[in-house]
């Protein structure tokens, strides 16, 4: 059976996680597949209320394999206080593998991270400094150390004293920082495979043999559409490689491109940045402060108030094409049910010009001032609502629009964070 994609259209924090904890209860396997612990997922159940960052939203289901594929950069630290976390709430994590093929976070990379930020001054990007960029920057200049060395005493310690030895003349000579010493990163790193080699393995092979069974596989994307690499506003984008698309999902879960057959873009209502670069729709005064007080706006990684603005659908068209989604999931509409207009951002203009495609250049988004349409708001709590038919006209017309100007349907409205509060209009799986 085919696997499904789960991508976030925006610049993240779409609601990714309440997405795939949804549709994990008819798939056998869910797999995040990009990013690392600087991204993640809030997740509401009968359990509570959970904040994950490299674990699977499919965690929940105890019968479901969940995996952290190649694709991922672990911190090992991190990943075991998300297990032990996840354990001492009764969440098993039994069925947890994590690829053996994943590259960890090092010691040394939060500290680049944070100084990197430092050199770039007005130009930080605005990362959360938890050394996960630089991490997939020693990835692809192949300085990396991947999970699987860990294993092995003698050849991770060749490979650490290599890359340590390298690492200290940047840190001493460029940054000015003093120097890691072998020994405490070695013992440390050693201490958390002891903790981890139960659920490490070729997840890959996983994967793969799952569909060859005809089984189910949910792709779980971190981060958003807009972070791309290649396809974001570059270079206030991510350092994930591979792609925070689509394209990456089956290169970071070790499966062949033409197994994948459904992609589903997460979207808000409105829109939401955290960190720096441009965002057409950002609204400075009290409306983006009034999106940011309904949505309860803050990082679920870092706790930074989250920049807020009106729907671009200019940026969705983009995504929708740039991903190829067969159908959005559109969050968080209850935020908008106290206000008496909602604007939607249906073209830009940039220097005179109306623009309505998603432009490359920075300097051209940094001058886009969206141009807007106004629809009436529905003044009434949507919380309740089970079935498209119960929410208000005026947010059934408010979704309808978003649909024609994205070019595509929606196949899930949410109204609020618990699983029954998610209106299915046309089932993903």
């Amino acid at each position: 059976m085919p696997a499904v994609v789960v991508i976030g259209g925006q610049w993240g924090d779409e609601g990714k996680g309440r997405v795939v904890d949804l549709l994990a209860r008819k798939a056998n396997i869910v797999a995040r597949y990009s990013a690392g612990h600087n991204a993640g997922h809030t997740i509401v159940n009968d359990q509570g209320t959970f904040a994950l960052h490299l674990v699977p939203a499919g965690i929940f289901y105890p019968e479901k394999t969940c995996i952290i594929g190649n694709g991922v950069v672990i911190d090992p630290a991190d990943l075991i206080e998300e297990i032990t976390n996840l354990e001492r709430r009764g969440v098993s994590t039994e069925r947890l593998k994590v690829s053996d093929r994943a590259h960890l976070v090092m010691p040394w990379h939060p500290v680049i991270d944070a100084e990197d930020e430092r050199l770039r001054g007005k130009n930080a990007v605005g990362t959360t400094g938890k050394g996960v960029g630089p991490a997939f920057v020693d990835k692809v200049a192949r300085m990396g150390i991947r999970m699987s060395e860990l294993q092995d005493p003698e050849g991770f310690g060749e490979r650490l004293q290599f890359v340590l030895d390298y690492k200290n003349k940047v840190l001493t000579g460029l940054y000015g920082q003093e120097p890691m010493t072998y020994d405490s990163v070695f013992e440390s790193y050693r201490e958390y495979w002891s903790r981890l080699a139960p659920y490490v393995t070729d997840t890959s092979a996983i994967c793969q043999e799952a569909m060859r069974r005809g089984e189910r596989l949910l792709l779980e994307g971190a981060q958003g559409s807009l972070l791309d690499l290649d396809g974001g506003t570059y270079d206030y984008v991510t350092s994930s490689v591979p792609s925070s698309t689509a394209s990456g999902a089956a290169l970071g879960s070790g499966i062949a491109p033409n197994h994948i057959d459904r992609v589903v873009g997460v979207y808000k209502a409105y829109q939401t940045r955290v960190g720096n670069g441009p965002m057409p729709t950002e609204d400075f005064g009290p409306m983006g402060e009034a999106l940011r007080d309904a949505g309860h706006e803050y990082g679920t990684t870092t706790g930074r108030p989250r920049r807020c603005g009106w729907f671009d659908a200019v940026a969705a068209r983009y995504t929708v094409r740039l991903n190829g989604c067969g159908s959005i999931s559109l969050t968080r509409l209850d935020v908008l049910d106290s206000f008496e207009t909602i604007k939607i951002c249906v073209a830009y203009e940039i220097e005179g010009r109306r623009v309505e495609t998603f432009p490359s250049s920075r300097v051209d988004l940094e001058a886009a001032r969206p141009i807007y349409e106004e629809l009436p708001g529905w003044g009434t709590n949507t919380c309740d609502c089970r079935s498209f038919d119960d929410l208000p006209i005026a947010a059934q017309n408010f979704v309808r629009r978003i649909e024609k100007l994205s070019d595509v349907s929606a196949a899930l409205v949410s109204v609020g964070p618990e699983r029954n509060q998610a209106i299915i209009v046309d089932p993903i799986i």
